[in-house]
């Protein structure tokens, strides 16, 4: 069944690259006018490109997530563009591998908060728009590290699972909006990310022996995911948490 989106804007938060910049075009191909952010301007003009050289309806904005004052202009510099955006995807995010004892608590505040520091500003600023129209839809970026961990990673699955409490409360306070709130948690995929396991023979192994399915994750599959999420098809779903991690959880 074909997923149209025409007449949807979706605002994608971390747009310029990885699994944003995959969402933002499987949205885009849907039909949905795409509102990308992120901080650097030459990346967010390339994705931006690849959309309109496709047909694809797509602004670009820049912004720092974790800013009060630059997410309250963001926002109104959207709704210039496309008044009251109706989905809206959090794919920010950074990671620091290192022990928890070895962190700054700048660093560590860094990575909690460019998850539900972030996250917390987007909805503030576009649930509003929302309201009142019958449909939303709100996606959180979290991953399978909120589930389980691996050493290295307190700052980045504190974040990750963060991201579902606030995912469930947020479900709750908006249903009766006809709005939906829901978190994806990839697995591994091939992102820029993941470069630094990737890149690592024996890191790249381990990884690929946890994985059932025996490879790393398709940007375009967390595409297609989010797609559904924010399709008529997906009303019923809200306040839940999808993997899509190839079997890592499971075995």
């Amino acid at each position: 069944m074909k997923i149209d989106l025409s007449g949807k804007t979706a605002v994608i938060v971390g747009g310029s690259g990885g699994l944003g910049e995959a969402m933002a075009n499987t949205l885009s191909d849907a039909g949905a006018a795409v509102a990308i952010v992120g901080r650097s301007q030459a990346k967010l003009d390339k994705v931006a490109g690849a959309i309109k050289a496709k047909g694809g309806n797509v602004e670009s904005f820049t912004a720092d997530m974790t800013s009060e004052s630059d997410v309250a202009r963001l926002a109104k510099d959207v709704n210039a563009k496309f008044p009251n955006p109706q989905i809206l995807i959090n794919s920010a995010g950074v990671n620091n591998r290192k022990d928890l004892t070895e962190f700054t608590l700048k660093e560590w505040t860094t990575v909690v908060d460019s998850s539900l520091v972030t996250t917390f500003l987007a909805c503030h600023a576009f649930i509003p728009g929302m309201k009142g129209t019958g449909y939303g839809r709100i996606i959180n970026l979290s991953s399978i590290m909120a589930h389980i961990s691996l050493p290295g990673r307190t700052a980045y699955s504190s974040g990750k699972a963060g991201l579902l409490g606030l995912t469930k409360a947020l479900a709750l306070e908006l249903a009766s909006e006809g709005i939906t709130a829901n978190c994806i948690s990839p697995g591994p995929f091939h992102t820029e990310m993941n470069l630094p396991v990737i890149n690592n023979p024996e890191a790249n192994k381990m990884f690929l022996q946890k994985l059932p399915v025996g490879r790393w994750g398709k940007v375009e599959e967390i595409g297609g995911l989010a797609c559904y999420l924010c399709s008529d098809l997906a009303g019923f779903i809200t306040g839940t948490d999808i993997l899509i991690d190839g079997g890592w959880t499971a075995s």
